[in-house]
């Protein structure tokens, strides 16, 4: 199927969902579920007008901690991964830590946190950092061991050390893996970090999170809910399609390792 062809799909099925809840929204007239102009009207009031609610406030907030967290989760990763490689001890210990510490989740360890650290930006940016590192360091690590015998024979023939069998083999080898990883770990920690700030959002971290749960306890606004839903949903289109895909095109596509 062509380019053209999955974008006109992917547009009518927008459209007609659009078209459905719009219909539902006319028919039931409840105020769960605002018509379209009204929640489209309440996002650009709040982006733009709004002094009360600022949502690209919010939105900013939540966007700055999350790239912090990212950071210092895709360091880390990278790090233990690389240990892997060098160390048969390190990789026993290291893959039992994944294997427990990834079926953590994050919201999970959010009343702990707040004990130990308080309801600060630390305590959100802990949280991305969990839900980061250990699926990226599973990606990773698997990769490592799908890279073929024979290229790592090769790199040390020609006198690599240990560090540059990691950047000049296993990574570039294995980076499909390695992008598959960061979406799996930018995923749980969008989706962790808004959970996060819903549940225990405060006015230190106010993220998109908080302003949902203001937006429905405070303010008794189901149209900002939503709007604040929009902007999530935005965010997450753009760095799928807008980022990762273009790193996929001029990488590992680019190399012929997937179709």
């Amino acid at each position: 199927m062509k380019k053209y062809q999955k974008l006109i799909i992917k547009v009518l099925f927008i459209v007609a969902v659009l078209v459905l809840w719009e219909l539902y929204a006319v028919h039931r007239d409840i105020m769960a579920v605002p018509r379209l102009g009204v929640i489209l009207k309440t996002l650009y009031e709040d982006m733009f007008i709004s002094d009360v609610r600022p949502i690209l406030q919010y939105l900013g907030k939540s966007l700055l901690l999350i790239a912090e967290g990212l950071g210092i989760g895709m360091a880390l990763a990278f790090a233990f991964s690389g240990l892997s490689v060098a160390s048969e001890i390190f990789n026993t210990v290291y893959n039992l830590i994944v294997s427990i510490c990834d079926l953590l989740p994050a919201v999970a360890l959010m009343p702990i946190l707040m004990i130990t650290i308080g309801a600060t930006d630390t305590t959100i940016i802990v949280l991305v950092v969990h839900s980061v590192v250990w699926p990226m360091s599973r990606s990773i690590i698997d990769g490592f061991k799908s890279v073929p015998k024979m290229h790592v024979e090769s790199g040390r023939n020609i006198g690599l050390s240990r560090t540059g069998l990691i950047f000049g083999i296993y990574i570039p080898s294995s980076f499909s893996s390695i992008i598959s990883g960061v979406r799996v770990g930018w995923a749980r920690a969008w989706r962790g970090l808004i959970s996060a700030e819903m549940i225990f959002g405060v006015a230190s971290s106010a993220g998109i999170g908080t302003y949902i749960n203001n937006a429905r306890t405070l303010w008794l606004s189901f149209p900002s809910v939503y709007a604040a839903l929009i902007l999530i949903i935005l965010v997450g289109v753009i760095v799928e399609y807008g980022i990762f895909a273009n790193i996929e095109k001029h990488t590992v596509r680019k190399w012929g390792m997937v179709r």
